[in-house]
């Protein structure tokens, strides 16, 4: 040991440093490649190995800790299940993210983060393993298959028998990839009654302040070695789905869907609740008897499914005004409070409404251009509704206008219509006569087939681990069984990657789909709101009421700013409108990551290369301290 007149010492040299300012050095023959310094005071880490301490701002009473900056981490998976590995506790969390991907074949990390438990503090006391039960809010823990999975950086991801040849070095390896890449079967409705669910709006606004800072490492956010945290979608923008590839993606993506739905985080219909049951009855059967990577059956046939999981850029469409379909159908309805009825003509992009026929020749009352346009079902094939909501983008924000139509045809045309002109497609476009036989594909799923003979019964159908407790609660087991398999007669010959891609098909459906929720307080107002963080758009509801007051669309977004000293977001559009609020139960750093990493996603489109542009994805998402 040695003495210096200050502290300055090149950190390729692995050293501890004393108050004293002694040196002393380890003479221990080991691989020190992935240690580096760990700033306890100052919570940060020491990478820029050419610095001088003197440099990097480290005086002689700093605590230096000599640590690997890869540890072991219990990750809770979307379907319940707990893997162990080792992470990279000093890189931000986007790119450890990127790695965590890397390792379980997830493609698309970018879609990914990771998020604390819930209630994390309060269960402590607990204990025994049946804690995992309850930390996650969308899972439930199924088995604590514990495993560490190493992966080199650079190494390449060759397949063996179909999967990655890191999962091939032992059995207990190959059964952590078919964990992953094979749906789990449906627990006890006793377990599924102890997880958390969220029974209000106000209880959904809670669900999203747990994700991590992307921008910051896991060490820098309190997370210490072992902890356990949950690896889920975040951005609800899934990109270039395919099975081929994608089947750990897919897999993972439908559990968390199907715990979204059971735990009642996304509302839906009683009918649309026992085709899910259906899809999760015929894919938990599938699953036992196949897996995933050799499940290409039909794989033909999904090509249509696959369109509704990924957003594409489309051109427009040739004009024409020769061909226009339904002009003769008066009955498609446009409301904003009412249902008033209309004549409705759909020509191009646009739909034109007059008081009568005779009118249609005269002036419009009103064009309505849907391009842009959000298009949503909102349909009860027993109660004969069949309705299409559209949200408008307009100056002030985005109107919302329902379409109601008199049978199952026309729905289907019309719906089919509105699709195409949302991405700027003319009904001359050659995806028209498909988009309409996939509307009445999907209608003729939810309709009961009670007059065709229901000679299929399985006594041991676990029904209550098919729907969501409201369901539960209305209805007996024997009352649930006969419904759910009265919809599992339109599925049953669906493979099983089929059945998959159209459970999220119709998950993607729902009207509440892609929304996180926040509790927040617009400048000016002396409530609180919620604000609703879509992949596209910004929702206004009222608190009281759970109405939407207002929405905002990406595409007439200006700018966005954040005050850091009052944490306050502000956001100007298109036409002079600004708007800005504080968030009161999250720090305005989550909300600001939502925002300009759903604009990021929308940039990949456009990208010729795989490679994800991280600086990019800090710019947006990072704020000031990312630059």
């Amino acid at each position: 040991p040695f003495c210096l007149s200050r502290t300055s010492i090149n950190l390729y040299d692995y050293t501890v440093t004393y108050e004293c300012s002694c040196v002393l050095f380890l003479d221990l023959k080991r691989d020190w490649s992935d240690h580096a310094l760990w700033w306890e005071q100052k919570q940060q880490w020491l990478l820029r190995t050419g610095w001088t301490l003197d440099k990097c701002g480290v005086h002689a009473d700093a605590r230096l800790i000599f640590t690997p900056q890869h540890k072991p981490l219990r990750l809770g998976l979307p379907n319940g299940a707990t893997l162990k590995m080792r992470a990279c506790f000093s890189s931000p969390v986007f790119r450890t993210v990127m790695g965590i991907c890397r390792v379980l074949n997830l493609r698309h990390p970018e879609e990914l983060s990771l998020l604390r438990p819930v209630e994390e503090k309060k269960k402590k006391k607990d204990k025994d393993s049946s804690e995992d039960a309850l930390l996650f809010n969308t899972n439930l823990s199924l088995s604590m298959l514990e495993t560490i999975v190493y992966l080199d950086v650079g190494s390449v991801q060759a397949l063996y028998n179909g999967m990655p040849a890191h999962f091939a070095d032992s059995p207990k390896t190959e059964a952590v990839y078919k964990m992953l890449s094979v749906s789990l079967p449906s627990p006890a409705p006793e377990a599924i009654a102890k997880l958390y669910r969220p029974a209000s709006i106000v209880d959904k606004t809670h669900i999203h302040t747990r994700w991590l800072d992307s921008s910051r490492s896991l060490m820098q956010q309190g997370i210490q070695e072992n902890d356990k945290l949950g690896l889920r979608f975040k951005y609800y923008t899934f990109h270039d789905m395919d099975p081929k590839y994608d089947a750990v993606r897919l897999t993972q993506l439908y559990e968390q869907a199907r715990w979204a739905i059971l735990l009642e985080d996304i509302d839906c219909t009683e009918e649309e609740m026992m085709l899910f049951g259906a899809l999760q009855y015929h894919i938990g059967k599938q699953s036992l008897s196949q897996d995933m990577v050799s499940s290409c059956q039909g794989m033909d046939d999904l090509e249509s499914a696959l369109k509704s999981l990924e957003v594409k850029m489309v051109g427009d469409g040739n004009s024409t005004d020769m061909l226009v379909r339904d002009t003769h159908n008066k009955s498609s309805r446009l409301t904003l409070k009412g249902y008033k009825q209309y004549w409705c003509k759909f020509q191009e992009t646009s739909i034109s409404y007059y008081k009568s026929k005779e009118d249609r020749y005269g002036e419009p009352i009103q064009q309505l251009n849907l391009k842009g346009c959000e298009v949503a079902p909102d349909v009860n094939v027993a109660g004969q509704k069949f309705c299409i909501k559209l949200l408008i983008p307009a100056p002030e924000g985005m109107n919302e206008i329902y379409l109601r139509c008199e049978n199952e045809k026309q729905y289907s045309q019309w719906m089919a219509a509105c699709k195409l002109a949302s991405k700027g497609l003319t009904l001359l476009d050659s995806s028209y006569q498909s988009e309409v036989q996939n509307i009445q594909t999907f209608l003729s799923m939810q309709r009961s087939s009670s007059a065709a003979p229901t000679s299929q019964t399985d006594e041991s159908i676990n029904t209550h681990s098919l729907v969501s407790p409201r369901y539960q609660k209305k209805y007996k087991p024997k009352q649930l069984t006969p419904r759910i398999l009265e919809a599992y007669q339109n599925i049953a010959q669906l493979s099983l990657t089929s059945a998959i891609l159209k459970f999220l098909q119709i998950w993607q459906a729902l009207p509440d789909f892609g929304i996180s929720y926040f509790m927040v307080r617009f400048k000016g107002s002396r409530k609180d709101e919620v604000l609703g963080i879509a992949n596209n758009r910004l929702i206004r509801i009222d608190l009281g009421v759970g109405d939407v007051v207002k929405t905002w669309r990406y595409s007439n977004m200006r700018q966005w700013n954040v005050n850091w000293d009052i944490r306050q977001v502000a956001i100007e559009f298109d036409g002079n409108i600004n708007i800005a609020f504080g968030c009161v139960n999250a720090d305005c750093k989550v909300v600001h990551e939502y925002i300009g990493g759903y604009i990021f996603m929308s940039t990949r489109a456009q990208q010729q290369s795989d490679t994800l542009n991280e600086e990019l994805f800090h710019k947006l998402t990072g704020g000031h301290e990312a630059l």
